[in-house]
């Protein structure tokens, strides 16, 4: 009987940490529902595990619900994760990641990569969508820089982006902040699609 039962249990545990590591590199939906209207990603845990991760921890945390894109440049990118409508920081609730821009991923139109600071392994909650090719973002050596790591694509909802990217801009009399939209863009809150 005791014998019976250690196999069952092994069984099981060994059943559990299968599950644990397909999911670990599974590639993860999620929808960001705006006050422009849904943007549906794909992010890529297979190729950038340590960041999809931090990305979901504050996804299920809501800490992005209420934040907005602050950072709107046109030929660029929009960039959000980190601010409220009152032009306030939000603390971070994580620690810095490690850059995983070596990924083989580029910095395409509709890719969806990690801010940061000079420092290579400095992102936490803001994030930026690609509104072009931005091929001078990637990694191309650890001694030149490491680039920005690109971690999931637009998959539904490009039409809502480019609605963002043209919204006129100014600098925030609140932060000084340039490029921040005169029309709030409100992301209402980040779900994982089941």
């Amino acid at each position: 009987m005791g014998k019976r039962l250690f196999v069952m249990i092994a069984i099981i545990l060994i059943g559990v940490c299968t599950m644990s590591n397909l999911e670990a590199s599974e590639n993860v939906k999620v929808k960001m529902i705006t006050n422009k209207g849904t943007i549906e990603l794909e992010l890529y845990a297979d190729k950038a595990p340590i960041t999809v991760e931090n990305f979901l921890k504050y996804a299920n945390d809501g800490f992005f619900n209420g934040t907005v894109f602050h950072r709107v440049i046109k030929n660029f990118m929009i960039q959000g994760g980190g601010f409220t409508i009152e032009g306030n920081h939000k603390t971070d609730t994580y620690d810095q990641i490690q850059n995983e821009a070596d990924n083989q991923l580029s910095n395409e139109v509709g890719t969806i990569a990690m801010a940061r600071t000079n420092n290579p392994h400095s992102a936490t909650s803001q994030f930026f969508i690609n509104v072009k090719d931005n091929n001078f973002l990637d990694h191309k050596d650890k001694k030149l820089g490491w680039g920005y790591c690109v971690f999931g694509k637009v998959t539904k909802g490009m039409d809502i982006v480019d609605a963002i990217k043209v919204v006129p801009t100014h600098v925030n009399p609140k932060t000084g902040m340039p490029d921040w939209p005169v029309e709030e863009i409100i992301i209402e809150s980040v779900e994982i699609v089941k």
